[in-house]
């Protein structure tokens, strides 16, 4: 059943913890809830909010914000070797891999620990270690709100990339995520291309999927802080991608510079963006109620008592001294609203 909320505070609805209103939130099962109050009200203005892992809010929302509430996960084939399973917006990303690990299929493994719901995982396209959600989806199915049908997306069509999907650009206001499908598999594919998962894996005996996802979770946590004790929305910025030559540059004077190949583009080369702020001195860095992380400085935290625009006031004064320091633009992962 719909649930309507008017003048609701988010405060407990977003990860970093920040305290602003919205107009109006709806939390909705399905398509029919979603086709009654886009036929009845037709919001000018409006986002999904699933666990608000990744949205950081800057003011009060004068719109309508949509949460899905279905959590169903449902196993579609099973052929012996591969299956393939329907799981709906609302269900947590982590339990889904748990289920996966305990079920002994992978694909997702290495997205372990990751704060998400089901249903935003392709729409940032999540990703860590050497894994992204994209190389398990194969369908995502969501509510077009101009047409008010069900329609349904291949990998393919969803044009994923680092950070991005056509849910992020050419559907960004207009889709409404409701499940996505993933295609996993019993034949062993570790996934162990980090130097940290590797050490890890193998002080645990050896690539397993249980040993890969206590590795990845072992080492996410000794990294990342517990939203439920400092507000933060994980990763706050994306890794850089440069041009090879600006890369091969910067390493001319930083040979111990972390950096990434681009699968399919040899042009251009990936950069650790929580490096580039370490090395700009600011791992640690406080200013009154927000800071930078003292373990990952990706992280940007929530000290207590901070608003939208003190995080957006730190962010571009880090995104500022990581330009100043090494030419390099870095912008942010999360949603701003």
């Amino acid at each position: 059943m719909k649930r309507i909320y008017n003048n609701i505070n988010l405060a407990n609805r977003n990860s970093f913890g920040v305290v602003e209103m919205a107009s109006t939130l709806v939390e909705f099962e399905g398509a029919e809830e979603l086709k009654e109050y886009f036929e009845w009200y037709n919001p000018e203005r409006w986002y999904v909010l699933g666990a608000g892992n990744n949205t950081l809010f800057t003011r009060s929302y004068e719109g309508v914000l949509f949460t899905p509430i279905s959590r169903n996960r449902t196993i579609l084939k099973d052929d012996g070797v591969n299956v393939d399973i329907r799981v709906e917006a609302a269900h947590d990303w982590d339990e889904l891999v748990a289920w996966s690990v305990s079920e002994g299929l992978w694909g997702i493994e290495n997205l372990s620990a990751i704060p998400s719901s089901v249903g935003a995982a392709p729409v940032q396209n999540i990703g860590a270690y050497g894994a992204e959600a994209k190389d398990a989806i194969t369908v995502v199915e969501y509510f077009d709100t101009r047409s008010l049908e069900v329609k349904r997306l291949s990998r393919e069509e969803c044009h994923f990339a680092y950070r991005e999907s056509i849910f992020k650009q050419e559907l960004k206001g207009v889709a409404i995520i409701l499940a996505v499908e993933f295609s996993l598999s019993r034949t062993p594919k570790p996934n162990l291309g980090y130097g940290d998962v590797i050490k890890e894996v193998e002080a645990r005996g050896g690539a397993t999927l249980v040993n890969i996802r206590e590795a990845i979770c072992a080492i996410r946590a000794s990294k990342l802080p517990d939203p439920k004790v400092l507000g933060n929305a994980g990763s706050f910025f994306k890794n850089p991608i440069v041009e090879k030559e600006v890369a091969e540059e910067l390493l001319k004077s930083y040979p111990d510079m972390p950096h990434y190949p681009i699968a399919g583009d040899d042009s251009k080369v990936k950069l650790a963006a929580g490096w580039l702020i370490d090395k700009s001195g600011l791992k640690g860095y406080r200013d009154a109620t927000v800071g930078v992380h003292d373990r990952q400085a990706l992280v940007l935290v929530n000290h207590g008592g901070a608003t939208g625009g003190d995080v957006m006031r730190l962010a571009g004064y880090v995104c500022q001294r990581v330009k100043e320091c090494f030419g390099v633009e870095i912008s942010p992962e999360v949603n701003i609203l």
